[in-house]
């Protein structure tokens, strides 16, 4: 019976891991979720930062929210998009250590 619920148990992980690489297997959101990974952006700040223009940045910050991986926060007319899941922010570190070219000291 242990092995069942162990079993059952990866499987549910592994649908949430898959769900996180779909988000990231794209060129735009990789790079929405970057600079999000830092801090908090309203959607001028991350048009502006990740220079993906409209209505690309809207439909990809909508398979964010579907994908569940940001959280989003009105202040006036701004939406304020925000990573969810903190330990995606250590993914995403660890890929910008792996895969991102570090400045020469």
């Amino acid at each position: 019976m242990s092995n069942e619920l162990e079993i059952a148990s990866m499987r549910e992980s592994a649908e949430t891991v898959v769900g996180i690489l779909k988000s990231l297997a794209n060129t735009d959101r990789l790079l929405i979720l970057c600079h999000l990974s830092q801090q908090e952006l309203n959607v001028s700040q991350i048009e502006e930062i990740t220079r993906i223009n409209q209505p690309t940045l809207s439909q990809q910050l909508m398979m964010l929210r579907k994908s569940d991986v940001v959280s989003t926060r009105r202040d006036g007319k701004q939406i304020y998009y925000s990573i969810k899941d903190e330990r995606l922010i250590s993914v995403l570190n660890h890929l910008y250590e792996l895969y991102c070219p570090q400045p020469v000291v």
